[in-house]
């Protein structure tokens, strides 16, 4: 006998089962793309079709562009035994995936297949675009309530709340991967959807086995599409990302989304483009990189119901740029960001935040005064300590010239190890509040 949930996957895909098949041929092979005749008048952007190669091997692809009667077609693999003549088939089954709760603690594709070697994935009922559109904002309840992520400088300083995107930005090397690590491990959300976008392999299996262990996948779904897939499995592995984690956003559960990083998003994105003759703009960069941007962080946020995808979206920024393209089209779009600065790093404190230049948007109106003036208090002798900082380094101050300056040499080094927290560790809302109370609390001599 089969499993049941075998018999149920199978009927589903007999159901998508087209009447008909439509067909063409392949006209040229260039680089990435392969050009079809034939079919330039049922397709559209976004349809999906399978070359069958000289091998019999069928190449799921996408309609990427039209040229001179001719479509563009980018593999989902590559184009290797695909030549002109070959066949191609259009699939008018729509890109949708049936989600269901037992996805919880498993790892899947930029197709929901699963590739954890825990058995086939139990199919849903409902039906979930993959690039589906975001509520409408006039029927999305507003973003309140704080959500505890269980790391210090943030539930203090940066206080996120439930349906609020946040960016992470950081260079290489500064300790993201680690910061997306402990914020998944340490949140109360019932539900941590993590889209992996153009990882390492390794860092992949060390993400997954190494960071977050079999107690942090128990409430997670990891997508993964690594960074020797194509630009199409990268792109399509970030909606998957965003289309699991509705499902779980209209169960009317508390959904924690990151995505780790948008900006191979946009790499993906820029690849797709330049091979479709879209011309380079900032940075080389094409213009649609930065209308696909908004589609899919917007569809992270507060939902119709009572379900929330609280989003974080780690951003890569390249040469420690932080005004780069892709991290300033990405700011601009969410309601604050995380900001690790390798100095920071280099002295060894982790994680990495530089409080000065990070900000959340919503925490003030979520916040009681008290707590506002207790945290406005405390980047003040923050900021004090950073412009005198060199002079105090130097030897060039004198205790007693300033009073401000006096205080923030006082409560330093106390604020910085309550910013410093270890992988393992983890800090509630109001055991950050009280601790950044009790250091406040006591008067230099």
């Amino acid at each position: 006998m089969f499993p049941e949930s075998h018999i149920h996957n199978l009927l589903k895909k007999v159901d998508e089962v087209p009447d008909i098949k439509a067909f063409g041929t392949i006209s040229s092979v260039l680089g990435l793309l392969a050009e079809c005749a034939g079919i330039e008048h049922i397709v559209s952007i976004g349809t999906r079709c399978r070359i069958i190669a000289r091998s019999g091997k069928e190449i799921v692809a996408e309609v990427v562009g039209m040229r001179e009667n001719k479509v563009m077609l980018m593999p989902f693999t590559d184009l290797e035994g695909v030549g002109v003549g070959c066949k191609v088939i259009i699939d008018k089954s729509e890109a949708n995936i049936f989600p269901h709760e037992s996805w919880m603690g498993r790892v899947i594709n930029a197709f929901a297949q699963p590739i954890d070697d825990k058995g086939a994935l139990i199919q849903g009922d409902q039906a979930f675009p993959v690039k589906g559109n975001p509520p409408p904002a006039h029927q999305r309840h507003p973003v309140e309530g704080k959500i505890d992520l269980g790391v210090r400088a943030v539930n203090a300083f940066l206080t996120c709340c439930r349906g609020q995107r946040m960016g992470i930005f950081a260079g290489s090397g500064v300790g993201k991967s680690m910061l997306v690590s402990m914020l998944t491990r340490n949140s109360e959300a019932q539900v941590k959807v993590i889209g992996l976008i153009g990882e390492r392999s390794r860092e992949v299996h060390e993400f997954i086995h190494g960071y977050l262990g079999p107690e942090g996948m128990k409430q997670a779904v990891i997508v993964v599409a690594t960074s020797n897939e194509s630009a199409l499995m990268r792109k399509q592995a970030a909606y998957m990302t965003m289309a699991v984690a509705e499902y779980f956003r209209d169960q009317g559960k508390e959904v924690l989304c990151l995505v780790d990083s948008i900006t191979r998003f946009a790499m993906a994105q820029r690849e797709i483009g330049l091979s479709a003759g879209e011309p380079p703009a900032t940075k080389g960069y094409t213009p649609t990189v930065f209308v696909e941007l908004p589609k899919l962080l917007e569809r992270a946020g507060p939902g119709t119901d009572k379900g929330n995808i609280t989003g974080l979206f780690s951003v890569l920024v390249e040469g420690d740029d932080h005004n780069e393209p892709i991290s300033d089209a990405v700011r601009g779009i969410l309601d604050g960001h995380i900001v690790l600065d390798r100095v920071i790093a280099e002295r060894g404190r982790y994680p990495a935040i530089n409080i000065l230049r990070s900000v959340s948007r919503t925490m003030p109106g979520c916040n009681s005064k008290e707590e506002n003036d207790l945290v406005n208090r405390a980047r003040k002798l923050l900021a004090v300590y950073e412009d005198m900082a060199e002079m105090i380094r130097l030897g060039a101050y004198r205790r007693g010239t300033n009073q401000e300056v006096d205080q923030a040499i006082f409560y330093n080094d106390k604020l910085e190890n309550f910013l410093r927290q270890q992988p393992g560790e983890k800090a509630t809302l109001e055991q950050c509040y009280e601790q950044l109370k009790q250091i406040l609390s006591v008067k230099p001599a």
